[in-house]
């Protein structure tokens, strides 16, 4: 099928072999590739109620039709597997270098089972798998890891590694590339590192043939023809993410002392003004991209001047900052470059060393930790990902530790997963978005926060709202399956996405046909959940969400959320049932 190799690479880790399969148009037609195609393996191939980290569970690896080719934003891959978080469906997708090399080896996606009985890395190309020995990388950092990995991979390979915290298979484990791009959420490392698998790399070349290549060079140059100059392209390659600082504090909705504020008095020494001020900064965008969102900064003054990273981007900046006062952007850098050494995701990892504040404060832990204290925060952030001292209950995720500390009353989390910097007290869409997503408190799978923060619907409404909650969350899985990036929203509407599709695979698509495909793609999703027991009773906010006022006054009532989950189910059935009288 163009846009695809029709073929998926299996790897078994116990008898470290491998064998290709293919995969037929029909599966392809009717998931898309990406989000589409990995949601349709892990609910078709992984073991129902299978521990995260048994042998018999899959660490799923996909790319889309467009992966390789020249459209715009195409450097992106996905994994999927159980989430030791959640305990439930678990997506996570990547941007870089590397989507394309793994494209290039011939494959459409890589369904990996099995454990070692050691320490391994795997070699991928075109001619097949190499299993090899990394028992010399045991404890190695992020960085050190994919240096030594690619170093004795083919020329121009890429990698994605794990640091100590997936070896120890810790709940907010990550999966690193480039070295600062995240397979963030979920404990993806955690699931990676139960295989004792330390890195893979992709050294692939091979092109797909797509349908229309000209459509697509068409489609290219409208596009940046039409928004290279627009606020928005502007804003993305000036500031980046951490613009999102300002905007969300003067609307009062950036989590602030573990969400018990919306605004941060200190917001402005963390925000993007002072970030182009104070550090060197530079463009390090993806391939195949004219926003540019991602900045390589270098920082000037202070303890850590000479520190390089890409970012720290807004959710980090939220959750290490925000949540836990940190009023220095150069700490925040730091703490960022750790938890990137660590192989911890920031976004969990800024949750939990907030919450681990309040636990502090309540007698819970014997730890002492305040509020703006980095060097105490990196400390709790190497003994969480060593599983040392009260790290060990910390490891475990934020539904476990909550429980285990018996401070469920103030934990904030959606299904184990805790939410990204957006205030659903304020943003009452964005309580809907971590309500419903099957991996937990997602902004990502509808990025509805762009539709209140830019009023294009009234952030107070919440009756009527699903419907275009889900006009979003629809174009996000047909996003996820191509892969697109996320950023790219507000270019690529419903004719765009149908262009894009007739231009590499060649299906021809009617917006009607293709929000019946997205459908299907996110209610497989949430059905792998309930065949694992997280049923419909878990679309819900925290407790403390609904029951205390942020600061500034601002409430969200579980009357409201209830309302806009029964509105946002309704209308997801209507579509599921319609399709079923016209089939």
């Amino acid at each position: 099928m163009n846009g695809f190799f029709n073929r998926i690479l299996r790897i078994n880790m116990n008898t470290k072999s491998f064998f290709y399969e293919t995969i037929g148009d029909d599966i392809l037609h009717n998931t898309l590739g990406g989000k589409g195609l990995g949601t349709y393996l892990l609910y078709n191939e992984n073991p129902v109620n299978v521990d995260p980290f048994s042998p018999d569970a899959l660490l799923i690896i996909t790319v889309g039709p467009i992966t390789g080719t020249k459209c715009w934003s195409q450097s992106r891959f996905g994994v999927f597997a159980k989430s030791p978080a959640t305990g439930g469906y678990c997506e996570s997708y990547c941007g870089g270098s590397l989507a394309p090399r793994i494209k290039g080896c011939g494959i459409d996606a890589v369904i990996i089972a099995g454990a070692c009985d050691s320490l391994v890395f795997c070699i991928i190309d075109e001619a097949g798998v190499s299993f090899e020995d990394a028992s010399l990388l045991q404890g190695s950092d992020t960085f050190s890891a994919e240096d030594a990995i690619c170093a004795r991979s083919r020329e121009r390979a890429g990698a994605m590694v794990i640091g100590p915290a997936g070896e120890n298979r810790i709940a907010c484990a990550c999966i690193k590339s480039d070295r600062y791009r995240s397979v963030g959420r979920g404990g993806m490392g955690a699931v990676m590192g139960s295989k004792n698998i330390k890195g893979i790399s992709f050294a692939g070349t091979r092109k797909a043939t797509i349908a229309d290549e000209a459509l697509l060079m068409e489609h290219n140059k409208a596009l940046v023809q039409e928004y290279r100059d627009s606020p928005v392209t502007k804003k993305y390659q000036q500031r980046g993410t951490p613009a999102q600082v300002e905007t969300t504090n003067k609307l009062q909705c950036f989590p602030t002392r573990y969400w018990q504020s919306g605004n941060f008095a200190k917001w402005r020494s963390i925000s993007s003004d002072y970030m182009l001020e104070n550090f060197d900064v530079k463009a390090h965008p993806c391939p195949s991209c004219f926003l540019k969102c991602t900045k390589h900064s270098i920082v000037k003054k202070g303890r850590h001047a000479g520190l390089e990273i890409d970012g720290p981007e807004f959710e980090t900046i939220y959750a290490i900052g925000g949540l836990n006062e940190i009023d220095s952007l150069e700490e925040i850098a730091w703490l960022n470059e750790l938890c990137d050494k660590l192989g911890i995701d920031t976004m969990s990892a800024g949750n939990l060393s907030a919450f681990a504040i309040e636990a502090s404060k309540a007698g819970k832990i014997d730890f002492a930790i305040d509020y703006n204290q980095p060097d105490r925060t990196a400390e709790f952030y190497r003994m969480v990902a060593h599983r040392k001292g009260v790290g060990r209950v910390f490891a475990k995720g934020i539904k476990q530790a909550a429980s285990e500390l018996a401070m469920e009353d103030i934990a904030v989390h959606v299904k184990g997963l805790e939410p990204a910097g957006f205030d659903p007290r304020v943003l009452k869409g964005m309580g809907l978005s971590y309500a419903v997503s099957a991996r937990g408190a997602c902004h990502l799978r509808g990025t509805f926060y762009k539709a209140e923060l830019s009023g294009e619907i009234d952030k107070n409404q919440v009756r009527g709202k699903a419907k275009l909650f889900i006009d979003y969350e629809d174009r996000c899985a047909l996003f996820d399956s191509l892969i697109l990036c996320r950023f790219y929203r507000d270019f690529i509407l419903w004719d765009g996405l149908s262009t894009i599709i007739k231009a590499t695979t060649g299906m021809d698509h009617s917006r009607q046909e293709l929000a019946r495909l997205a459908n299907r793609i996110t209610q497989q999703s949430r059905a792998y959940n309930l065949r694992e027991g997280i049923d419909e009773r878990e679309d819900r906010l925290p407790a403390r969400l609904c029951k205390e006022a942020n600061r500034e006054g601002a409430t969200v009532s579980a009357g409201d959320i209830a309302t806009m989950v029964t509105e946002y189910n309704a209308l997801r059935r209507s579509i599921e049932d319609e399709e079923k009288t016209q089939a």
